[in-house]
């Protein structure tokens, strides 16, 4: 991790005092998705470009009898409610460290497409860890939450620092990433959605036969990220997962294909997808992109938002 790494994100607005704490957290859209071949244990090697979206989820943890969570918003009947939420999760093993009881009850207001390779679940297990450290006065370090973060799965740490980053490793070591403007994006939002353990399942199955190269980023793709060029970064977008998401799921041609004829500077498959990104000028060509694909019946949704956003951050909580 680059610089800062005994600082704590966000802001402290409530600390051990027995307030309820909501922490805003954004969506992710990989610019650049490298795979390499399967690990010995299971996981690939990746070069993953990270640049958060302006797509929130809000965490709120409240002091509870028990650990509960709920959720609302678009989809909200798909979020496990149960111990395998990531944001439940992100709870029991900060209170585990700190020899704690994960008495808190978690809600999850959605606002970030669910099961859409735009990593709504991690960014709900970053959210519940800074809104538990903070609710129970912890004060841990940057470096400790990333920690947690990264062990509770590979795009949970990117959903603590936001802005943009190169991911290494399986996705969970960072290297914060300089970005010279705003990039302006729509997201059309597929029916359903696709197993992220499926699409890698998939990706080798395409690669059985090839040798599959080492990732590496894009210096083309980094330097149109650090110049804020929207011409430059469309040319450089990639996603080694699309192939194998295209497979599993080949009516999302269709989608991108839409938006391109829309007028989007380029079109990607969201990580994992199904949730297909299209970057374009400006908002009023998003503002036309979106109308165009939602008319075209290709996708159940389009939103628009735009780039870098700010990682997970305390804010004022909704009554």
């Amino acid at each position: 991790m680059t610089g800062h790494e005994g600082q704590r994100p966000g802001g402290r607005l409530a600390s051990g005092t027995g307030e309820r704490v909501t922490v805003r957290v954004p969506a992710k859209v990989n610019v650049q998705l490298a795979v390499g071949g399967a690990r010995a244990d299971g996981f690939h090697d990746l070069a993953n470009v990270f640049l958060a979206v302006s797509l929130f989820d809000e965490v709120t943890v409240a002091p509870a009898a028990e650990l509960t969570v709920t959720c609302t918003g678009p989809d909200a009947h798909q979020v496990p409610l149960d111990a395998t939420n990531l944001a439940a999760r992100a709870a029991v093993l900060l209170a585990e460290r700190h020899g704690l009881a994960p008495n808190v009850h978690i809600d999850i207001a959605k606002d970030i497409p669910v099961a859409g390779g735009m990593a709504g679940g991690s960014a709900d297990g970053a959210g519940a860890l800074l809104a538990c450290d903070a609710l129970w006065g912890l004060d841990s370090t940057r470096a400790e939450l990333l920690d947690i973060c990264a062990e509770l799965g590979s795009d949970v740490p990117f959903s603590l620092v936001g802005g943009a980053a190169l991911g290494t490793g399986r996705g969970e070591r960072l290297t914060e990433l300089p970005v010279g403007g705003d990039f302006h994006w729509v997201f059309a939002v597929a029916d359903g959605g696709l197993s992220t353990p499926k699409v890698y399942g998939e990706f080798d199955r395409l690669n059985a036969l090839v040798r599959v190269p080492e990732p590496r980023a894009s210096a083309h793709l980094l330097e149109a990220l650090r110049t804020g060029d929207a011409a430059a970064l469309a040319g450089a977008l990639s996603n080694d997962l699309q192939p194998a998401a295209l497979s599993l799921r080949p009516s999302l041609r269709s989608t991108l294909e839409g938006g391109l004829a829309a007028g989007a500077l380029a079109a990607l498959v969201s990580g994992s997808g199904p949730t297909t990104a299209f970057l374009v000028k400006d908002p009023r060509e998003a503002a036309v992109v979106a109308e165009a694909l939602l008319a075209s019946g290709t996708c159940r949704a389009a939103r628009v938002a735009s780039s870098p956003a700010p990682g997970a951050h305390q804010v004022q909580p909704r009554h």
